[in-house]
């Protein structure tokens, strides 16, 4: 004491206590808040019971400082919570089972099927299609006084001991190492609606009536008409250079049947020739691409020479038809190549047999296309024979009238209804190229008859289509000189699109 006296009696003394003193109660402070962060390894447990793991502890002293009180209870929201989703439809999977898959009970599911069938068949979706689903999750207050999604099964538990006494706590998934329910298993306690869009022009909305039922409504989107004039110079082939001016491919599949009885798209098209095309394409209210309309003018200038089609319709029963300016129909009585995008691998004459080994008349053209390509029936007819004929694999001959008719070879398969007999339209898909028979690739085999001979199809010069004259070539005139003055009017799109997108994917602007 008379040391520390001393110590203290001098000002350097005092201050060498203060500084001390100081010194240890910072250093008290950072080792308590370091013992208070540690992770518990041996907490302090009941026994017999799962030692608390540090986490759930942590949340036990947070609800303890914070107690949850009647007053607290009463000011959170008992009612469902709403909210909402979007599922997709997967492949071999049914309306009802998605909605039961997600939660839905199955008296919503089938209500929602029921009141679609109205309007909408349920069995035409199509796996991918998307949903937009709102509904109402029940809310119930736990023991700490939170409100949770009500779950079907039974919340995974443990006892702790919290002041000498035991309290039943909750574990999370992160706490456990059981199996736990997943996301898309709990439920929906109620469906309020259901929303999808079964095309861009349609829109359903499936709701939940006051009496517990359900409604559906279609509502249809009033489409605009915006009409195109594009064109552009052939490089390597007509698809290529239209689909680089930005063309839809469905326009472009068009007018290639278009001008498929006029132009043979394999030696009469050479780098240099030019094509334009006037057509009609439906966009949404927001400028949404939704569906192909019709061409009404089309133009191919091959070697300095034009050929220009129009659309008319002469008769209000029939489809419409494309004529050339002096009204002379585009189609001729047979198309001069039955597949869309054929290389003609082998011509018509003599010619060494791949298979057999030795030279023979091959009374055909062989066009090279993959297995399945669509044939098209060259003319209107009926099937004279469908079915196996030795060397020529699946074979089908269809007589036109006339004395013509036409044969088509090494087929895959045929279409669905067609047989013996049935009748068929000019450019009506009646089978599928394959490899069947004496063959050594995938091609299709075509040959053209005439009083049962076979003639070279690239050089037989078939009769022409319809010449209108009268009363409907005067009203054809009068069509042209509109669609001429339209086409006059409107700018031509000549720029080579994006190669990622196309007018069907770009708003309108």
């Amino acid at each position: 004491m008379q040391g520390a006296s001393a110590t203290l009696a001098t000002t350097d003394g005092r201050w060498a206590a203060v500084s001390t003193a100081t010194t240890l109660v910072v250093a008290g402070a950072v080792a308590w808040m370091a013992m208070g962060v540690m992770q518990v390894s041996r907490p302090m447990v009941a026994p017999g019971r799962a030692s608390l793991p540090y986490a759930l502890f942590q949340r036990l002293m947070r609800a303890s400082e914070a107690p949850a009180t009647p007053d607290n209870a009463d000011n959170a929201n008992p009612e469902p919570g709403v909210e909402s989703r979007t599922v997709t439809l997967d492949a071999g999977d049914t309306l009802v089972g998605m909605l039961e898959d997600v939660g839905i009970s199955a008296q919503d599911a089938t209500g929602v099927v029921a009141a679609l069938g109205k309007d909408f068949d349920p069995r035409a979706l199509k796996a991918g299609q998307s949903f937009d689903l709102t509904y109402s999750v029940a809310k119930v207050i736990d023991a700490s006084g939170g409100a949770k999604a009500q779950t079907p099964a039974k919340p995974k538990t443990t006892v702790v001991m919290v002041n000498k006494k035991p309290v039943v706590v909750p574990v999370d998934s992160e706490d456990d190492d059981s199996d736990s329910t997943p996301e898309n298993s709990q439920p929906i306690s109620r469906l309020l609606s259901l929303h999808f869009s079964p095309t861009i022009e349609q829109e359903v909305t499936v709701t939940r009536t006051t009496e517990g039922g359900f409604t559906a409504e279609k509502a249809t989107k009033q489409l605009e008409v915006h009409r195109h004039r594009a064109g552009g110079t052939i490089d390597s082939s007509l698809y290529l250079a239209a689909m680089q001016a930005g063309i839809p491919a469905d326009v472009v599949v068009d007018m290639i049947r278009m001008f498929s009885y006029k132009v043979d798209f394999q030696r009469d098209l050479h780098p240099g020739d030019r094509f334009e095309v006037y057509y009609d394409y439906y966009y949404t209210p927001e400028g949404q691409p939704a569906k192909y309309g019709a061409i009404s003018y089309a133009m191919m200038e091959l070697g300095g020479k034009q050929i220009a089609m129009y659309r008319f319709q002469p008769d209000p029963s029939e489809p419409p038809e494309y004529f050339d300016a002096k009204g002379q129909s585009a189609k001729g009585m047979l198309m001069k190549t039955p597949v869309d995008g054929a290389r003609i691998s082998s011509g018509f004459g003599s010619r060494f047999h791949p298979v057999l080994g030795y030279t023979r008349m091959h009374k055909g053209v062989d066009f090279a296309v993959p297995v399945g390509t669509p044939v098209m029936a060259a003319g209107a007819g009926t099937i004279q024979f469908m079915g196996r004929a030795s060397g020529y694999g699946n074979f089908v001959i269809i007589r036109h009238g006339n004395g013509y008719a036409t044969a088509y070879g090494h087929l895959s398969r045929f279409a669905p209804g067609m047989r013996g007999g049935a009748r068929v339209r000019q450019g009506q898909v009646f089978a599928y190229s394959g490899n069947t028979g004496l063959t050594t690739g995938p091609h299709l085999h075509y040959e053209i008859r005439i009083n049962s001979k076979q003639v070279n199809p690239l050089t037989v010069k078939m009769a022409q289509g319809r010449q209108l004259i009268g009363r409907l070539l005067k009203a054809f005139q009068l069509q042209r000189l509109k669609i001429d003055n339209l086409i006059a009017t409107t700018r031509l799109e000549s720029k080579v699109a994006d190669i990622a997108t196309d007018l069907r994917q770009a708003k309108v602007k």
